[in-house]
C-alpha cells in the first residue's frame, strides 16, 4: 500500500504542476487574446479554444492534487469538529462510497465518447476551431487519476486507522 500510495502522490504531483502550467498558459492567453481584440481588432476561434481546452486540462489535472493536499469540498457539519480518527472514517467511506465509483463510471462513460471523437476528427463547428478528441480525452484521463489518488487516499486513511501511519487530518473550515 504504502508504495502505491507514494508512487500516485508522485503522479499527482506531476499532474499538479502540469495544472499549474495550463492554468497560467490559460491566462497568458486569455490576456493576449482580449488585448489584441481590444487594441486592432484581431480574434481567433481557435485561440480562444485554446484557452477553455487550457483550463479543462487545469481541472482534470490539477483535481487529484487537490485531492491528495486535502483542499477539496467537505461537507463540513458531518466533517468539522470531529476526531482524526472520525475524520479518517468519514474520508474513507466518502472514497469508497462515493468518489470511487464517481470516478469509475464518468470514466468508463466518457472514454467512448473520446474515441469516437479522436476516430471521426471530430473539429470543433467554430470557423478555425480546434480538433476535439484532446480535450475529449482529459474527460476520462481526468477521472482515471482523481480515481487513482482516491485510491491511494483510501488506503492511507486505512494505514492511519490500523496505527501504521500518522496522518494529519487537519481541516480548515472555510471563511464564510
Amino acid at each position: 500500500m504504502q508504495t502505491y500510495i507514494r508512487w500516485m502522490d508522485a503522479v499527482s504531483l506531476w499532474a499538479g504542476r502540469l495544472a499549474a502550467v495550463a492554468l497560467v498558459a490559460a491566462c497568458l492567453i486569455s490576456a493576449g487574446n482580449a488585448a489584441l481584440r481590444y487594441a486592432f481588432s484581431i480574434g481567433s476561434n481557435a485561440w480562444l479554444e485554446v484557452q477553455w481546452y487550457l483550463f479543462g486540462i487545469a481541472v482534470f489535472a490539477g483535481a487529484p492534487w487537490l485531492l491528495k493536499l486535502n483542499e477539496h469540498v467537505r461537507v463540513d457539519v458531518l466533517y468539522g469538529g470531529r476526531s482524526p480518527r472520525t475524520q479518517a472514517w468519514i474520508d474513507a467511506l466518502g472514497l469508497a462510497l462515493v468518489l470511487l465509483p464517481l470516478c469509475a463510471i464518468a470514466a468508463w462513460l466518457s472514454w467512448p465518447f473520446a474515441v469516437t471523437a479522436y476516430q471521426q476528427h471530430e473539429l470543433s463547428p467554430s470557423a478555425g476551431g480546434l480538433l476535439r478528441w484532446p480535450i475529449k480525452l482529459a474527460i476520462p484521463v481526468g477521472f482515471a487519476l482523481l480515481g487513482l489518488q482516491a485510491l491511494a487516499e483510501l488506503f492511507r486513511r486505512v494505514a492511519f486507522l490500523r496505527g501504521d501511519i500518522v496522518l494529519d487530518v487537519h481541516y480548515e473550515r472555510p471563511l464564510q
